[in-house]
């Protein structure tokens, strides 16, 4: 692996009744990455997901609130490490693929490595999930532009930065989608690496609602365009608001041309509303489109306030920072 010894890892295992899975899944992150700290975070699991982590060597830690956004937001919170790997407690990716994505991380001087998923349709045969998995990529790519094809994947690898300045808003699946937008946000560097799918171990079953958590994504897109891109957001309600009350009102002036009289004025009033509508809420998007610009300008002001990992260089080749300041421990002040 790439320098990665000069990195502290923590490998970060948020998981749900996985006891049929998550001790093999911990052994194999321990052979690969024999250095990192493996932690088991136990969403209130009725099965022996726990002791089956603790057994294995992981440090097993609790979290109440329920759903995935609520663990990834504590395990961030309270893990400190130079580089985070995250994946899913059931056996489905591939522990080994993680030194290739560390290294893909320190080399491509990335935030955030992704690891997108090849046969994806063996996922216990759900090939729905497969479907929507491409249609919400192609609606983000929409939305948000082409940083990911996978906004999904629960592989990740992080940088101390990007775990530390990510706000976590999300309480559920949706939690993924959340990090790619405040990434693409951002403009952080980003990496894909691709690797196999695997299935879930038999027995073990998907925590994934189609339809409910489909939704859910659906929402936090539509509000996380609404905080990032204010001015599209309200510009598209502008838009509609303003080609329906242009519908409303072509027979109307058409009738006024040829008769002299505007007969339907409910219609009028109704067509004029919408025009005020759309009026207003082309102002709303304006204005906020500033406001959302100052909020973007703040977090990466913070972002760039965050420590860089204690092995990081300046830039390739460079002396790394904290041998650099052990040998000029003062510095000229510049007065």
């Amino acid at each position: 692996m790439l320098e990665s010894s000069r990195y502290s890892l923590a490998v970060l295992l948020p998981c749900y009744n996985e006891g049929l899975s998550i001790a093999s899944v911990v052994i194999s992150f321990r052979k690969v990455l024999p250095g990192a700290r493996i932690y088991v975070y136990d969403n209130n699991s009725t099965d022996n997901t726990a002791q089956q982590a603790a057994l294995a060597g992981a440090t097993v830690i609790t979290c109440k609130r329920q759903g995935k956004g609520n663990v990834v937001r504590q395990m961030f919170a309270d893990i400190e490490a130079d580089i985070y790997i995250m994946a899913d407690g059931d056996g489905t990716y591939d522990a080994a693929a993680a030194p290739r994505m560390i290294d893909a991380l320190i080399a491509d001087r990335a935030d955030m490595v992704v690891g997108t998923r090849r046969n994806i349709t063996e996922d216990a045969g759900r090939a729905g999930h497969a479907f929507g998995n491409q249609m919400f990529n192609r609606v983000y790519q929409a939305l948000f532009g082409r940083d990911f094809t996978d906004i999904f994947s629960g592989y990740r690898v992080f940088t101390r930065r990007f775990a530390k300045s990510f706000p976590a808003h999300s309480a559920g699946f949706e939690i993924e989608t959340e990090m790619s937008v405040h990434a693409s946000t951002l403009r952080l560097p980003v990496t894909e690496i691709a690797f196999d799918y695997g299935r879930r171990v038999e027995g073990s079953a998907s925590k994934l609602s189609t339809f409910r958590d489909g939704f859910r994504i659906l929402s936090m897109m539509a509000m996380l365009l609404k905080e990032t891109k204010p001015f599209v957001f309200f510009g598209w309600i502008a838009a509609a608001l303003f080609a329906l009350s242009t519908f409303l009102m072509i027979p109307i002036t058409l009738e006024f041309f040829a008769t002299g009289l505007v007969e339907r004025v409910p219609t009028v009033m109704l067509a004029m509303t919408l025009l005020v509508g759309a009026m207003l809420s082309l102002s709303c998007g304006i204005i906020l489109d500033s406001v959302s610009r100052a909020r973007i300008e703040q977090k990466r002001i913070f972002y760039l306030s965050q420590a860089p990992a204690r092995g990081e260089r300046t830039y390739p080749g460079a002396q790394p920072i904290e041998e650099r300041d052990a040998a000029a421990p003062f510095r000229s002040t510049g007065f």
